[in-house]
């Protein structure tokens, strides 16, 4: 049986299913950067979970300025937003999700989000599916240029709640964001199985479960 004192939750892939606008944002960018898209193997290994300007990077093999990296992730956000909202029937969150938030205040446990989004998104996150009715939007950890991986986001969101990070459940959809959390402390750690990887994932350091969405929690 799972015990924890806090709960911090991924955001992207995790708490929303927006898998493929982040691959057809990502494929704009990266046409515009490389005139080629991306592949699947670059997308879980090397783009899904990680900060914007470390993927830019990592497109352009190192050579990019400040000034381009921060022009071409605030552009690719502004594409995925653009297709958030283009696609009005998948734009909720995912099956369960405010039932567990529910399930959480009730037994008063602390929980909030680590995301590599950047600010506009997270804004637009919670505007849109009305989480400051949940949780505390100052609370919400992302990426705000300053960190490398998600190791440090999960820290601080774990010191945030105020709950060390080995009492913390977290939960994650990508392969990276699993490896992060585990590397941050957290030794209890649920996938969500959005991209169907949930066989390769259920076997890595920390995974205690694989779940299709919330009400399997």
């Amino acid at each position: 049986m799972m015990k924890y004192n806090a709960v911090i939750f991924d955001f992207n892939g995790t708490l929303f299913f927006d898998n493929e606008k982040h691959i057809m944002a990502w494929g704009e960018i990266s046409k515009e950067l490389r005139g080629t898209s991306i592949s699947d193997e670059e997308l879980h290994e090397k783009i899904n979970g990680v900060p914007n300007k470390k993927a830019i990077q990592y497109l352009l093999n190192n050579t990019a300025s400040a000034e381009v990296l921060n022009l071409y992730s605030l552009k690719k956000e502004a594409y995925y937003r653009k297709f958030c909202k283009e696609d009005k029937d998948n734009f909720h969150l995912v099956k369960g999700a405010y039932q567990y938030f529910d399930f959480l205040k009730q037994h008063q446990i602390p929980f909030t989000i680590a995301t590599a989004s950047i600010k506009p998104n997270v804004d637009f996150f919670v505007e849109s599916f009305d989480l400051y009715k949940w949780m505390d939007p100052n609370c919400i950890i992302y990426d705000n240029g300053s960190y490398d991986n998600k190791v440090a986001m999960f820290q601080e969101a774990a010191h945030v709640l105020g709950v060390p990070i080995e009492d913390t459940l977290i939960l994650e959809d990508s392969y990276s964001g699993i490896v992060d959390a585990y590397k941050a402390g957290c030794r209890q750690i649920i996938v969500i199985d959005s991209s169907g990887n949930g066989n390769r994932y259920e076997k890595l350091p920390g995974v205690i479960k694989v779940i299709k969405d919330f009400t399997e929690i």
